[in-house]
């Protein structure tokens, strides 16, 4: 799009051809005058240019050359409706006396969405011949996307807008959305008028709440975040507990490290009951001299895509999509730049990682779209490679930017901010229903809070999310150190082992089973960790055995080298493995089953290294049920493993 001298290098090319000396006037007085508004011009000195011009031109109204300056000028004045008209005037003149004049209103034609037109001149433009090779092929590149557009808005996709109310927008402007996992907390920037600021506005955060089906009123997240000068662009994580954001080139005495490295920084705060931690600096492996922007924490709890943007030679400063992630000792990896598959060498910007951890959604105007920035898709495979991006289609794109999508855990609502028509002031935040072509994998949670189960006193303790085929993290968190609230991201089409520790207690063991292709309902519940004391015992509900057979599935390892870790990080314990049955079957080939479990189960354990001397079995059959035999839900609970502290 054109925008200014600076980013139109051409455009200073095209204007110095116009300092030789063969005019299309004889005028002396205009050729002065436009000798000297081409000084002006050099000097960026653009409203005495433009004075200039004007003057010349009323010497002679078919001076070719000073029509087409004026042109240049009204572009890097920002007046493109006044700069369109007169580009038109120049080629009316003589269209073949400056080529470039077609490809300039092109592209203001192409930048107002009047695709057919655009397409037409820059033909004529590619038909005079002489034309460089670099503007040819910006040539091609706009008529590649003028097809697509044409061909988008036959094709339109599903798009019904809903504004969010009032509880969420106001007469300002409201942007860049962030939304927790379960979708009952939004976050969100807000400008708000500001005549102490340099910029007349001041950026700060908003969130609100849902209350049944409506937001109810957003506040000013207020200090230790917002501050007299702007923060934007926030990102929370899937529980609400850590948000990432953007300040720039801060300094004053705003508590924590808000010094930035470069234009722009990336901050961090923590939520501690129902207030936020002084924010600090993500620090120099993340931050750089460069502008760093935009983050998008994912559901993992350990990996962050933001945009980092590198001004080039003529003063443009172009995004690409980075990624960091956070190590077991809590410190970022080197960012590296998504593939080219992803990254061009023009625009992207506006990253979002959905919470499934596979689709990614950004805007780019480097990949076909319709004409400025359009919003993308792109899913990441098993091995970690990122699909071909898919446009979302017109009409979710149109000739205008968009960006700041959202897409929440249900994989179909979609949020997005827009200046449209019946809203609430200028831009307010809306969401629609997402075509299915473009769904994320729906994502569950599990909610609830962690405490001590004798004192009932809230604990912070660790959340593993453990992918039992693979045996990788999936997702890592921490309950809330003031009120022991966690939220565990549940990405569908795998089964996983879910941890809970502390130092000092029993782990907690979790299964989630998921069919093929959703993920299970939201499920809220409070665990309480039993203190490590004598007779204190676990169910282990991530140990697997065949049917009627007591050999471990490959899959219950994950479990088990948990326990192992328990016992090496507590290396006092002794412990006894207790192995139970449903009630199918006779007494006898239950009892001996129940002690061929265990029995495998410490097996295992000192096969990998356990002091035999740590570890004894026992089986009990189905003599000690814990849920009702007379259902296949029951019985499934009555078959289990557990472990009792029998020694310290």
């Amino acid at each position: 799009m054109i925008r200014s001298l600076l980013l139109f290098i051409v455009c200073i090319c095209s204007a110095s051809l116009l300092l030789g000396q063969s005019f299309s006037t004889t005028n002396k007085k205009a050729i002065k005058l436009f000798e000297e508004a081409q000084a002006s011009y050099q000097q960026y000195r653009l409203g005495e240019a433009e004075t200039l011009l004007k003057e010349a031109l009323s010497k002679d109204m078919n001076f070719v050359e000073a029509q087409t300056l004026l042109s240049y000028v009204l572009i890097d004045k920002g007046e493109y409706t006044a700069a369109e008209a007169s580009f038109r005037r120049a080629i009316e003149i003589d269209e073949k006396a400056i080529p470039n004049n077609l490809f300039f209103l092109a592209q203001l034609v192409l930048n107002d969405g009047k695709y057919e037109e655009a397409q037409s001149l820059f033909n004529r433009f590619l038909e005079l011949g002489g034309v460089n090779e670099s503007m040819r092929q910006k040539s091609n590149d706009a008529l590649e996307k003028i097809d697509f557009a044409l061909n988008a808005m036959k094709n339109p996709v599903k798009f019904d807008p809903i504004n969010l109310g009032p509880g969420i927008n106001s007469e300002h402007s409201e942007y860049f959305p962030s939304l927790t996992v379960d979708e009952q907390t939004i976050l969100f920037t807000r400008r708000l008028p500001s005549p102490e600021s340099p910029q007349g506005f001041n950026e700060d955060f908003y969130i609100a709440h849902k209350k049944g089906d409506e937001w109810d009123q957003a506040y000013n997240i207020s200090k230790p975040i917002n501050t007299p000068l702007n923060e934007g662009a926030p990102s929370l994580s899937a529980d609400g507990q850590l948000l990432i954001f953007t300040a720039c080139e801060l300094y004053g005495n705003y508590g924590g490290n808000r010094q930035g490295l470069g234009s722009c920084d990336l901050f961090y705060s923590q939520r501690q009951g129902d207030n936020w931690s002084v924010p600090y600096n993500l620090g120099k492996t993340v931050n750089s001299k460069h502008w760093e922007t935009q983050p998008s924490f994912s559901a993992d709890g350990k990996t962050l895509y933001f945009i980092r943007g590198i001004r080039d030679r003529s003063g443009s400063r172009n995004g690409n999509i980075y990624i960091s992630e956070l190590t077991p000792e809590l410190r970022w990896t080197t960012p590296v730049p998504l593939s080219s598959t992803i990254n061009t060498p023009m625009n992207e910007e506006s990253v979002f990682i959905h919470p499934d951890g596979r689709t990614l959604y950004f805007s780019s105007d480097g990949h076909p779209g319709m004409g400025g920035l359009d919003i993308f898709m792109s899913r990441k495979d098993e091995n970690g490679n990122w699909s071909e991006p898919i446009n979302l289609g017109y009409p979710i794109n149109s000739f205008r930017n968009e960006n700041s999508l959202l897409v929440a855990s249900d994989g179909t609502t979609a949020y997005f901010a827009s200046d449209r028509e019946g809203g609430y002031g200028e831009l307010d935040l809306y969401k629609f229903e997402l075509d299915t072509l473009f769904s994320p994998n729906r994502v569950s949670y599990f909610a609830g809070k962690i405490f001590d189960s004798e004192s009932k006193k809230a604990l912070a303790a660790r959340f593993e999310l453990i992918d039992l085929k693979t045996a990788e993290v999936a997702v890592e968190s921490y309950s809330d150190p003031v009120n022991g609230e966690f939220l565990v991201t549940l990405p569908a089409d795998r089964d996983f082992a879910l941890n809970v520790s502390k130092e000092g207690y029993l782990f907690y063991s979790e299964n989630f089973a998921f069919e093929e292709s959703s993920a299970a309902s939201p499920r809220k519940e409070d665990i309480p960790l039993n203190p490590i004391k004598i007779g204190k015992k676990i169910v282990l509900k991530n140990i697997f055995f065949e049917t009627a057979k007591y050999d471990l599935k490959d899959r219950s390892r994950v479990e088990l080298d948990k326990l192992i870790q328990f016992l090496n990080d507590n290396p006092s314990l002794r412990i006894k493995v207790l192995g139970h049955t449903d009630n199918v079957g006779s007494e006898s080939s239950n009892q001996i089953l129940s002690e061929n479990r265990a029995k495998s189960v410490t097996n295992y354990l000192e096969a990998k290294g356990v002091d035999p001397n740590r570890i004894e079995s026992k089986g009990y059959g189905a003599s000690q049920p814990i849920a009702d035999n007379t259902t296949e839900e029951g019985k499934a609970k009555n078959r289990r493993t557990e472990f009792e502290i029998v020694g310290m």
